[in-house]
């Protein structure tokens, strides 16, 4: 490697020469990567400026040619052109861009067909070369090295040529996927889904138009055309490009695929990881329980835990990994409370949901803690943190650990990374969840919106007419979220007293059962 590529390589990690998602995109080795990606933010050109250097390397016995598959002929020739810029910046040996025709040949129903792509090319000192080709070649058989696939999303078979593409990884090659959406039933969009489902264990990149532009875009380009920098002439700009695309703004420039038929999960689907054997329990008290003594809430609590919950958690099986997941509502949503039982089979089942309706918030707590005292090897959970939701949800990270609970904030970016994967918990059959008609209905009301999978702004009414926003959906993401978690070290359910133990079953005397209660784990603890 000579001093200006390794001055090349070092400056790349900073802002200097690539702005700084294009040298996180060249950082990235991984042997398959996908970027989505917003237009004019430089992300082939940005691709050429690594694809120059690894070209131009000779590499430790591994080929390096590069493979640039566009799919028309400006696009071709302009990669060439920057690969070229860039080698002549780098001070690296290299041809003249040269046109020739690429081979390529292709069998339908038992005939071969040969044919000739036109491609352009440079060749460098280190005996490797980077060819584009004007149009999609039939098979990539006998290609090794590089191959990039950029606009992906507008190839017309784009499953096959990632098919071809993916065999020459066997001797060491590498795969670069880099495309605007063009519709969420495409296949690009099926490719990033996959990714983010944990499907297909690929590296992902995301860049809107936005975001380039707070990484210095503009910035960029005015000292490209030596034009002084001003915020205001930035928003006049992005305001022109916004404009020029129109309604296409969202999938041009902001990562969002245009929508289909907005379904995120089909009632068959939702349906088919369902039992009737899985009971939805369902609590109520009307407003004037909170209005009662902590003691006669408590107990009254206490005993139906007992005689309600109990039995449904003694029954379960010791040696298996537990999770749970939670939605907060007070008194206009309901909590849901959805615990997750690991099975034999790696799959995963709901004993049980708790469907929580006027509950105060120290019995919401005192709820979830008998059902996660008890739950057999718990693992981790997840609780909705937005509003009044934080109160519990600290509650449960102090009591157990930091280490075994989430506090989400249900944001967009939380939903675009994660409702994909539970997406793939029903397509898979990984999960198992009570069949009811409520449970459905929230299910059904996730739509894709903008290309994220959430929950819109309507709210439904349940079969007794009482209103719902989705609460068992939303609880069941987020079990699914924790089952993916690393989690803390498993425990037997009953395993420590607690203060809510005590807290729990003694009426009256609050300062001395909890005086009484840490007394006793001080000693527990220190034994």
């Amino acid at each position: 490697m000579t001093d200006v590529q390794r001055d090349f390589n070092e400056t790349r990690k900073s802002t200097g020469v690539l702005l700084p998602y294009q040298a996180k995109w060249a950082a990235d080795t991984s042997p398959v990567k996908v970027w989505e990606k917003s237009r004019r933010i430089g992300a082939s050109w940005g691709e050429a400026a690594d694809s120059t250097l690894y070209a131009s390397e000779k590499g430790n016995g591994e080929k390096r040619d590069v493979w640039y598959i566009g799919y028309n002929k400006d696009m071709a020739q302009e990669f060439i052109r920057d690969c070229g810029n860039w080698a002549r910046a780098y001070n690296i040996a290299a041809s003249e861009m040269e046109e020739y025709e690429e081979e390529d040949v292709a069998e339908y129903a038992g005939v071969v067909e040969e044919k000739k792509i036109l491609a352009f090319r440079i060749t460098f000192a280190s005996g490797w070369r980077i060819t584009a080709l004007s149009s999609r070649p039939s098979n990539l058989r006998g290609k090794q090295g590089r191959i990039i696939i950029d606009e992906a999303a507008f190839h017309e078979d784009l499953a096959g040529l990632l098919k071809a593409a993916l065999a020459m990884l066997i001797w060491g090659g590498q795969v670069y996927v880099i495309s605007t959406h063009f519709g969420d039933s495409n296949e690009f969009n099926s490719l990033v889904q996959d990714i983010r489902a944990g499907k297909k264990k690929y590296s992902l990149h995301r860049t809107t138009f936005d975001e380039a532009l707070d990484a210095g875009l503009y910035r960029r380009i005015c000292q490209v055309l030596r034009r002084e920098w001003t915020q205001e002439g930035q928003d006049a700009w992005r305001k022109e490009v916004v404009d020029f695309y129109g309604d296409d703004a969202d999938e041009e420039l902001f990562c969002i695929p245009s929508q289909g038929s907005g379904i995120f999960l089909t009632r068959a689907v939702i349906e088919g990881c369902m039992s009737p054997d899985i009971p939805v329990v369902r609590y109520r008290q009307p407003t004037s329980f909170a209005e009662l003594a902590d003691h006669l809430r408590e107990a009254e609590v206490r005993d139906w835990c007992e005689e309600t919950l109990k039995p449904l958690l003694t029954g379960l099986d010791p040696n298996r990994n537990s999770y749970f997941g939670e939605d907060f509502g007070r008194t206009g949503d309901l909590t849901v409370i959805e615990p997750l039982c690991e099975l034999q089979n790696a799959t995963f089942r709901a004993p049980f949901s708790l469907e929580l309706r006027n509950i105060p918030f120290q019995q919401q707590e005192q709820i979830l803690c008998y059902i996660v005292d008890r739950l057999p090897r718990f693992r981790y959970g997840a609780l909705d943190a937005r509003g009044n939701g934080q109160y519990l949800a600290e509650r449960a990270m102090q009591k157990y650990g930091a280490s075994r609970i989430a506090q989400v904030m249900l944001t967009e970016s939380w939903y675009r990374e994660n409702m994909p994967k539970y997406k793939d918990a029903f397509e898979s059959k990984a999960i198992m969840h009570p069949k009811d008609a409520d449970v459905i209905e929230d299910h059904r009301a996730i739509k894709v919106i903008k290309g994220v999978a959430k929950l819109p702004d309507r709210k439904t009414k349940s079969e007794e007419g009482k209103q719902r926003h989705g609460d068992s959906a939303i609880a069941g993401a987020l079990a699914w979220f924790a089952t993916l978690q690393e989690g803390g070290p498993a425990e037997s359910a009953g395993s420590e007293a607690t203060e809510t133990d005590y807290h729990a079953e003694r009426p009256g005397r609050h300062d001395m059962r909890l005086k009484t209660g840490r007394r006793f784990l001080g000693r527990r603890r220190a034994a």
